[in-house]
């Protein structure tokens, strides 16, 4: 099973399919570029999307394919081949590596933090990390 991303007039993804995989044959046997035909018959471009790609890595050690997985609200990069997030915040800058928006400061909170139930968010107007006690 392949999955196929739909992407408006902005290279914004509005729709994520489940479809053909890529080197399917149709019912006649021909040879089909089904990114081509998902966006005939949905009248959008249409970009083939992986599952198993996160952050720029492959989940099962594969290739990497077009760095994350499509969501709905992502961006189609057409120059670097890529879907990224919608940015979270005006000061986090796209790192081409991973194609995820980073934060100006990195988080403040330890792995012994979060497994005892500690939380952070990202506060724009101050430029740094609140923490958040458990319950």
């Amino acid at each position: 099973m392949a999955h196929y991303a739909l992407l408006d007039e902005n290279n914004i993804v509005v729709e994520v399919i489940t479809g053909v995989e890529e080197d399917s044959l149709d019912p006649d046997g021909n040879v089909v570029d089904w990114e081509e035909w998902y966006g005939n018959l949905k009248g959008l471009t249409c970009k083939r999307t992986s599952y198993n790609t996160n952050g720029n890595q492959h989940l099962l050690g594969g290739t990497p394919f077009r760095g994350n997985y499509a969501a709905i609200g992502y961006t189609y990069d057409p120059v670097n081949d890529v879907f990224f997030t919608p940015k979270p915040f005006d000061s986090w800058t796209l790192n081409t590596s991973t194609w995820f928006y980073d934060p100006p400061t990195p988080p403040v909170l330890t792995e012994e933090e979060k497994e005892l139930g500690w939380t952070e968010t990202w506060n724009e107007e101050t430029q740094q990390w609140d923490t958040h006690s458990p319950s």
